[in-house]
């Protein structure tokens, strides 16, 4: 689970204390130039022979491709980088693969390989003419519904050999594995979706990325925790991982970058999911604030920023005489501890009695705040 290694089998991590999670693996020595014979393809290392001074090394500017998504685009900080690894993942069914067809659907001047393992190909194009459709009726265009398509490989694979080479042979600007649960190598013995297999997949597809130049976009699987499935290694390994999360019952989703070696991590995208695709939220105020509550207590609209973007959200507050000895506290989208840490402040230093009160704090629209300057706008709503 943490990537430790040890010369001996072990029941309990001595690192991370976690039980039976010990995998043996064959370790052996590369040689410099190792060559990939399934793949014919040369991994050689781009790292200098000998240590350079700062001055001595030369940089150049970073190459980004055009994802024709604003709201993508500035999660990733301003495009995808050539030669960059992208994990993104989610909850089933929260539409990862929707948000990566449409955006390559999007790129018809790229070659794009479609790596999937999931689903048949009569799937992926069913849904693609679906969200061909819906674009070609909002621009009200008369070509054929496929014809943007035609720089869009998909293949249906999940042995990692033979996706290389394809990807020798159709020597595309974009790779896109769905996902890397189910891609599988020759080189490790274990079942695929195991530990060893994700990271021999992940750091061979790493290898790829960085000689060639051509970035990728692994789509993960998420555990019942709601952290990213497989090692730890994995999101070490990746240039950005990106959560993609929401409410399966509501229609927003939120798009949020947890690593970027590219940009920030405090950029927010925000969608709404429609029968014919995601359409992107340009103003996030129209999902963060619900109808005007005239008269209502306990509701109170705060300003918030998330990256460069600031937008208003609506923070709503409970209290209410304590059915039971122990008063209940519950915060959905806000942290808990601090919300317990103002209860305090308003119990010891402005004099309100709330030991004995319930009180329980939303954000509305499904959006987790951490930014400081709602407390105001909190402790104002559990006044009200």
């Amino acid at each position: 689970s943490c990537g430790e290694d040890q010369p001996k089998w072990f029941g309990r991590c001595p690192v991370c204390g976690e039980w039976n999670t010990c995998v043996e693996q064959v370790v052996y020595k590369p040689t410099s130039g190792q060559v990939n014979r399934s793949a014919g393809i040369s991994y050689t290392s781009p790292l200098t022979s000998i240590p350079l001074t700062l001055a001595e090394i030369e940089t150049t500017s970073e190459i980004r491709l055009n994802t024709h998504d604003e709201e993508l685009n500035r999660v990733l900080g301003g495009g995808l980088v050539q030669g960059s690894l992208i994990l993104l993942g989610g909850e089933p069914g929260i539409g990862k693969s929707t948000l990566v067809l449409q955006t390559v659907l999007h790129m018809p001047e790229r070659r794009v390989l479609y790596v999937s393992g999931e689903e048949s190909a009569s799937q992926i194009k069913m849904r693609a003419e679906r969200l061909l459709t819906s674009q070609q009726e909002e621009v009200g265009r008369s070509k054929p519904i496929l014809k943007n398509a035609d720089s869009l490989k998909i293949f249906c694979e999940t042995n990692l050999e033979k996706v290389l080479e394809q990807v020798k042979v159709v020597q595309p600007e974009l790779i896109i594995v769905d996902s890397i649960q189910t891609i599988w190598t020759e080189a490790a013995e274990s079942s695929p979706g195991s530990i060893t297999q994700i990271r021999e997949c992940a750091a061979t597809i790493l290898k790829v990325v960085k000689e060639t130049g051509i970035p990728a976009i692994l789509i993960g699987h998420i555990t019942k925790e709601g952290s990213l499935a497989g090692p730890k290694v994995l999101e070490h390994i990746v240039d950005a991982v990106l959560q993609f999360e929401g409410d399966q019952h509501y229609m927003y989703r939120i798009l949020r970058a947890q690593k970027n070696r590219f940009g920030s991590t405090a950029e927010l995208g925000i969608y709404e999911m429609r029968q014919d695709g995601l359409r992107q939220v340009n103003n996030p105020s129209e999902l963060l604030l619900t109808d005007r509550h005239e008269g209502m207590s306990g509701v109170c609209i705060a300003a918030a920023v998330e990256g460069v973007r600031p937008f208003l959200i609506e923070v709503q507050a409970l209290v209410s005489t304590a059915a039971y000895g122990t008063p209940q506290r519950s915060a959905t989208g806000f942290d808990l501890r601090r919300m317990n840490m103002l209860l305090a402040v308003l119990e010891k230093r402005v004099g309100f009695k709330l030991a004995q009160k319930d009180v329980y704090l939303n954000i509305a629209g499904g959006l987790r705040v951490s930014d400081p300057a709602i407390d105001l706008s909190v402790i104002t709503a559990v006044l009200s």
